[in-house]
């Protein structure tokens, strides 16, 4: 069997690891079998922390929500239910959204949603 050289290859390959832990501290960013060690808990990180973002926001949002409408008497559960019965179609980005940045307007929503309890 013929003898395989692979120095460029090789040299490939770690470049393209080292080119990804650029930014690392120390070892981290220059050697390359902790560097390759590094890339690949930071790519499983990041794979897993893109699904997590989306969790992450939904639980803001509906932390301001509830904030928000406990301000005016009326707890998250309660406004979600009275939003489905009134059919407003806001989703819970919007809704906090509004609850920061335009109180009067969340206000009117809780009024619509406050109308659809007594119905």
């Amino acid at each position: 069997m013929t003898r395989v050289k692979r120095g460029n290859v090789a040299r490939k390959r770690r470049n393209k690891i080292l080119k990804l832990a650029k930014g690392f501290r120390g070892s981290h960013s220059r050697l390359f079998r902790t560097a390759n060690q590094q890339v690949m808990k930071a790519l499983r990180n990041a794979y897993r922390d893109r699904r997590k973002r989306k969790r992450d926001f939904r639980r803001l949002w509906i932390a301001r929500i509830n904030a928000a409408a406990r301000l005016h008497g009326m707890s998250y559960s309660q406004l979600i239910g009275n939003l489905k019965k009134a059919d407003v179609l806001l989703n819970r980005k919007m809704l906090a959204q509004l609850a920061v940045l335009d109180p009067d307007g969340f206000a009117s929503v809780l009024e619509i949603a406050a109308q659809a309890s007594k119905a």
